[in-house]
């Protein structure tokens, strides 16, 4: 699957879950939580499910999109009726919210286990991606997930605006942009534990959906970070996060000799290259980059094998 852009879409805006398909998204979140009052709880599960059902086996300009859906929290009371309206429609994966720790992660897949032997899906089809780090209790339990991880874990992703509330605090970043010391820590605990894992971590979204020089920079600086992809919180910022986590051609072009040097020299633990000496490492992220432009190809599919295998 691709993991470069993340559209969430609210589940009871019509309109925008019409429009979202052409938006050129790699995964598309129906959002059941945040984006939907409660008294549009019940239209936004009808609405998401029937979009889910229609787009289940369209391609998107010969690149398939992934349709995902953030339910809400488990202790929220809405969690079981998300579930039970979305997974007729076989979604691709689930995004938990307020993900408490790998606990959470079990308890979610164990329900989401049930409903796809009652639909005949695929044992296992399902992915999870949980939100970590929304409290200060969940902050300091991310690498949990490291250790006792689930087979249907994907990637990790975080939510700068919901830890902010959770401190009392008057916001996620400080008066030049930069994230606070809380969300700072987050972000990377999110980060190395994905890496880790060898699963993907997905940057949490810009706060202002308006400031396009601003996703310029959060975007390219996610990707040189090492996350996967971001979440977009309109289809308007998708081109600009696509573009930030596509390689140019000269990134491809140094990826595929790097990639040559090693496999001419297979046991060599590092090479020169270019006037400078590379290492394992630097194979690692030629690799990856190659991963990265396949997207953009017939046949790209992206990193298929990351996912933790563990059961738990």
């Amino acid at each position: 699957m691709k993991f470069r852009s993340w559209l969430i879409v609210p589940g009871n805006n019509e309109d925008a879950l019409g429009s979202a398909f052409g938006s050129g998204a790699d995964a598309v979140v129906v959002d059941l939580e945040d984006s939907v009052p409660y008294e549009s709880k019940a239209q936004a599960r009808a609405l998401g499910a029937e979009w889910l059902a229609v787009h289940r086996t369209n391609l998107l300009e010969h690149r398939q999109m992934s349709r995902w859906v953030r339910i809400n929290s488990l202790d929220s009371g809405y969690a079981q009726s998300d579930l039970a309206a979305v997974m007729p429609a076989a979604p691709d994966g689930i995004i938990l919210p307020k993900s408490a720790g790998p606990e959470a992660v079990r308890h979610l897949a164990s329900d989401i286990y049930e409903l796809e032997q009652r639909h005949r899906l695929p044992a296992n089809s399902t992915r999870i991606m949980p939100v970590v780090g929304e409290t200060p209790i969940s902050a300091l339990r991310i690498s949990d997930y490291l250790g006792t991880a689930h087979q249907r874990l994907c990637a990790l992703s975080w939510n700068a605006n919901g830890l902010a509330a959770a401190l009392g605090a008057i916001g996620a970043t400080r008066e030049d942009g930069s994230w606070t010391d809380s969300c700072g820590f987050v972000r990377a605990q999110t980060l190395l534990t994905a890496h880790a894992g060898t699963i993907a971590a997905i940057d949490a979204p810009l706060s202002d959906p308006e400031d396009m020089a601003g996703l310029v920079r959060a975007a390219n600086q996610a990707r040189r970070d090492g996350f996967a992809g971001m979440f977009a919180t309109d289809a308007s910022q998708v081109a600009t996060i696509n573009e930030a986590f596509t390689p140019s051609d000269d990134e491809v072009e140094d990826a595929r000799a790097i990639m040559a040097a090693f496999e001419s020299m297979p046991h060599a633990s590092s090479l020169p290259f270019g006037g400078r000496t590379v290492d394992r490492s630097h194979l690692a992220m030629a690799e990856r980059t190659l991963e990265l432009a396949a997207y953009e190809t017939a046949a790209g599919h992206g990193r298929t094998g990351g996912a933790i295998l563990r059961p738990a």
